[in-house]
């Protein structure tokens, strides 16, 4: 399945662009937001793309290599977008848009262990699993059953996480867990008989947690929200892309603050969702939520 960008023109609307602006697309991904953000930038404006594979980096500046706007493709974690800002030596953002979806082809055939019929390692990492502390092998293989539990439950809020994380400690015993389909068909074999049957797969909060825990997101998302809105210039603007409660909860909460403050203006009251017509062409979009604020 290829991948369809969620809420591409709401996003882009949201953020007011002209030729001159100067934009930070924190999650370059397949490019969907940035093909939409480079038809409005003229030769004066500026546009960073930012992804932590390197793969979707190089293939975008062989995409986007004749438009006409000053184009920079970073690898990198959003995390450190001060220092990618201070290395460019460009002026202050006047928009900041961050995705926080992840690709469909990184889920489906992105060698790193995210689809629960795959039979690839075990890792979850957005990057170089090299570059991580520790990875979903880790977690699954050496982490105590209380410590795994607490993870599942934390992150996927799973009801059944103490059952899920004795099932993996019980299967580890056996034979070391090093494949995404070996951890799914552990999970899915500790659930009871009626959420085996869900049209939800039983290992999907499971397998969000640990995508969560291995990549530190929510830890990563607080430093955006914090280090984003105090790069942009004097009436940018941040969007955010969430697709789950942590994440929204976490976007709501620092903006509200913001603007609470008076450093900002929330644009979004409530988010903005995805319509009827979208939902259609890409179910996987119902989970999305847009939030606005522009800085004062």
């Amino acid at each position: 399945m290829s991948h369809i960008t969620v809420l591409k023109a709401e996003a882009v609307d949201a953020l007011s662009l002209t030729e001159d602006s100067v934009v930070i697309d924190c999650t370059l991904g397949a490019g969907g937001h940035a093909d939409t953000i480079l038809q409005k930038l003229g030769t004066n404006g500026i546009y960073v793309g930012i992804d932590a594979d390197a793969s979707a980096v190089e293939a975008a500046k062989e995409h986007f290599a004749s438009v006409s706007a000053h184009t920079h493709f970073v690898t990198a974690n959003f995390k450190d977008i001060v220092s990618v800002v201070a290395k460019l030596g460009i002026p202050a953002p006047t928009a900041i848009l961050a995705d926080l979806g992840w690709r469909s082809d990184q889920f489906e055939s992105g060698g790193k262990g995210f689809s629960f019929a795959a039979d690839e390692p075990l890792a979850m990492t957005y990057g170089d699993p090299k570059d991580y502390l520790f990875t979903a092998t880790d977690i699954v293989n050496d982490w105590d059953e209380s410590s795994i539990a607490d993870v599942i439950y934390g992150y996927g809020e799973e009801r059944a996480a103490r059952r899920i994380a004795n099932a993996i400690v019980t299967a580890r015993e056996l034979a070391r867990i090093t494949t995404a389909k070996q951890l799914a068909d552990i999970v899915s074999s500790a659930m009871p008989k009626v959420r085996q049957r869900s049209k939800l797969h039983p290992a999907t909060k499971t397998f969000q947690a640990l995508r969560i825990a291995v990549n530190d997101e929510l830890g990563v998302l607080k430093t955006l929200l914090t280090d984003g809105f105090d790069l942009l210039s004097s009436g940018g603007k941040l969007a955010i892309i969430s697709f789950h409660s942590l994440e929204d909860r976490l976007v709501k909460h620092e903006f509200k603050t913001l603007a609470h403050d008076h450093k900002g203006v929330l644009i979004t009251k409530k988010p903005i969702v995805a319509g009827e017509t979208e939902l259609r062409k890409n179910p996987r979009a119902r989970s999305a939520k847009l939030r606005v604020i522009e800085k004062s």
